[in-house]
């Protein structure tokens, strides 16, 4: 399968080398340097497109890809404010687009039991439910998508909580994500639930971004044949 990266920082090499180690060829990658390139590329000699790029060159990379027949997974977050024209000229285009805010398989299982909690918990209101994310320093985006898919999970269920707010305090009606950046901290997603006789919590935590990586690059490998707007529900079949 020939993959074009569009983003080439240290996710996309990080697929590159799961990509090629699968026996795929990287057909070309696209960064700031180098944009113009990417006018190179068509169904012709590109299967899909692997977007992890910046928030401010996401809706470029996948309208490109649309308009010219390549099917095109992005993992790229803070631009989803323009996430509906892309899903309106997916389907004009008859394109294929899939967007995940975490191609992890591990962190897909993980928005699902968060949840399951939130479903057990809403009828016990003495517990207050916030998020904490923590991840490395060169991070542009904050929260992180993943905190954000958690905390929308949890909005659907939680009738107490109105909105999400990226504090680290807020009223009783919000749900707090309260975002640390360190250094070399690929990503840590922490729910707890707290009451005054006890808390409960979930976590997950990343070693590296190999799973991530991996996780993308099977989404291409299912990708490739599929049409329409999907997302990690129709891959995982969750």
């Amino acid at each position: 399968m020939n993959i074009l990266l569009l983003g080439y920082g240290k996710m996309g090499r990080a697929i590159e080398a799961i990509a090629t180690e699968r026996g795929h060829n990287i057909a070309g990658k696209i960064n700031e340097n180098n944009l113009d390139d990417i006018k190179k590329f068509s169904s012709t000699n590109a299967d899909v497109a692997i977007e992890f790029s910046q928030p401010d060159a996401a809706f470029d990379n996948i309208k490109y890809c649309l308009e010219n027949g390549i099917p095109v997974l992005s993992g790229t977050t803070g631009w989803l404010d323009k996430l509906q024209d892309i899903e309106s000229l997916c389907q004009q285009a008859n394109g294929t687009f899939f967007y995940a805010s975490n191609y992890s398989i591990g962190v897909n299982l993980f928005f699902k039991l968060n949840e399951q909690l939130a479903e057990l918990m809403k009828n016990f209101g003495e517990y207050n439910v916030d998020i904490e994310e923590i991840h490395h320093t060169e991070k542009k985006d904050s929260p992180s998508g993943t905190a954000i898919t958690l905390a929308e999970g949890i909005l659907k269920h939680a009738s107490s909580k109105k909105q999400w707010i990226n504090k680290p305090y807020g009223s009783k009606e919000d749900l707090v994500i309260n975002s640390i950046r360190e250094d070399k901290v690929p990503g840590t997603h922490t729910i707890k639930y707290g009451s005054a006789v006890d808390d409960i919590e979930i976590k997950h935590t990343a070693h590296s971004r190999e799973g991530f990586a991996k996780g993308a690059v099977m989404v291409a490998e299912w990708l490739k044949d599929k049409k329409g707007v999907l997302s990690m529900n129709d891959f995982l079949k969750l």
